[in-house]
C-alpha cells in the first residue's frame, strides 16, 4: 500500500509532471478509489497504480478525455476485452504499463453482447423473453450468455427464431434438476459437489449430442 506522496514518487519516472493535486483530482473524478486508514490517510493499491498509469498514459498518448478512460477501465473491470468484445472504445498501445489485470467474471454491456456475437437486436429480445439470456440487475452479461447469443445468432442464418430456442431451456432446466436431485444427499466439501456436477453436466451433453447426431443420421439414411 502507498500513500499519495509514495504514488507521485512511483509514477514521476514516466510521468515528470505528476503532483499530490493531480491524483487528487483522478481520484476525485473516479479513475481510483483508494481504502483510507482509521486516521483518514489515503492507501494505495498496486491495482490503483496500475489505473493511474492506465489513465495518464491515454491522457498523454491518446488525448482520452476522463469519461472514455472511465468507460476504459469501466469495461475491463468487467472482465471485457476491448478488442476481443469490441467496446465502443480502443484500448491503449499494449504495453505492460497499462496492461491491468482483468476480472475472471466478463460482465457485458447489451451493446458490447450484440457486437461480440453478431446477433440481431430484435432476438436478443427474444432470447431474454424466452430465458435464453439472462441479464443482471444492471443489465450486464455474462460469459454464458455471450456463447447462447453466439450460437443464437448462428441459428438464425438458418431461419431459428428465438420462438424455436424456448425447447432448448426447458431442457437445459430439466438437466439441471436432475444434477441437483443426484447431489442433493451429498455433503458439499472441497468443491467436490461442484466438480461432480460438472462432470455430470458434461455426459449429459456429450449424451444430448449423441442422441442429436444419431437422429440427423437416420433422417439422413434413405
Amino acid at each position: 500500500m502507498l500513500t499519495v506522496g509514495g504514488v507521485v514518487k512511483a509514477l514521476a519516472a514516466d510521468f515528470p509532471g505528476i503532483t499530490v493535486s493531480k491524483v487528487r483530482f483522478l481520484e476525485a473524478e473516479g479513475i481510483v478509489t483508494p481504502a483510507r486508514t482509521a486516521a483518514g490517510y489515503r492507501q494505495f493499491s498496486a491495482g490503483d497504480l496500475e489505473r493511474l498509469r492506465f489513465a495518464l498514459t491515454a491522457q498523454r498518448d491518446r488525448f482520452w478525455p476522463l469519461r472514455r478512460v472511465r468507460e476504459a477501465l469501466d469495461a475491463l473491470d468487467r472482465g471485457v476485452s476491448l478488442e476481443e468484445f469490441g467496446a465502443t472504445v480502443a484500448p491503449v498501445a499494449a504495453t505492460p504499463s497499462v496492461d491491468l489485470p482483468r476480472s475472471q467474471t466478463v460482465r457485458l454491456t447489451r451493446a458490447e453482447l450484440l457486437s461480440a456475437s453478431g446477433l440481431e437486436p430484435a432476438m436478443a429480445d427474444d432470447l431474454v423473453s424466452y430465458g435464453l439470456l439472462t441479464p443482471s440487475r444492471r443489465g450486464h452479461f455474462s460469459a454464458a450468455d455471450l456463447q447462447v447469443a453466439r450460437a443464437a445468432a448462428q441459428l438464425a442464418a438458418y431461419g431459428i427464431e428465438g420462438r424455436h430456442l424456448r425447447m432448448f431451456r426447458t431442457a437445459a432446466d430439466r438437466e439441471v434438476s436432475l444434477i441437483e436431485q443426484v447431489l442433493a444427499p451429498r455433503p458439499n466439501e472441497g468443491g467436490e459437489r461442484a466438480a461432480s456436477a460438472s462432470e455430470i453436466a458434461r455426459w449429459c451433453l456429450t449424451l444430448h449430442a449423441a442422441l442429436v447426431a444419431a437422429g440427423i443420421e437416420t433422417t439422413a439414411v434413405p
